[in-house]
């Protein structure tokens, strides 16, 4: 099972501003900031809860083509409020919420394109 998960982004105010507003409904904020000083090379900014950064964006050339990131929501509320932030953030749409049965009869999900493209999904997998 993976610990964390780390990607480089365009423009690292820009999306961690984004992040900072979509993960919010989440229960993820920013719990870790590594400065560019701090490595020599570029800026890290980790996102979590309870203390423990799993979701870290970075300085640097993003990979070529896009990621596919999924969060755990709580409750399908969630799931509504994070793509509703993430719109507000501008994000794009790329799925809204709701039941994807392809999967299983109660996987809802909603998927976004963060400002570099990558999808980025909350789900939900408990019954309504």
């Amino acid at each position: 099972m993976l610990d964390h998960i780390g990607f480089a982004v365009t423009d690292l105010a820009r999306s961690r501003a984004f992040y900072e507003a979509t993960l919010a409904p989440l229960g993820i904020s920013v719990v870790m900031e590594v400065t560019a000083e701090e490595t020599g090379a570029g800026g890290h900014v980790g996102f979590g809860d309870g203390g423990k950064p799993y979701f870290w964006i970075s300085d640097g050339k993003p990979a070529s083509g896009s990621l596919h990131v999924c969060l755990t929501a709580p409750d399908r509320a969630s799931v509504d409020a994070y793509y509703a932030a993430a719109m507000a953030a501008g994000g794009r749409d790329n799925g809204p919420p709701g039941i994807r049965p392809h999967y299983h009869p109660n996987y809802y999900a909603a998927f976004v394109l963060d400002p570099d493209g990558n999808n980025i999904e909350a789900v939900c997998h408990t019954p309504a």
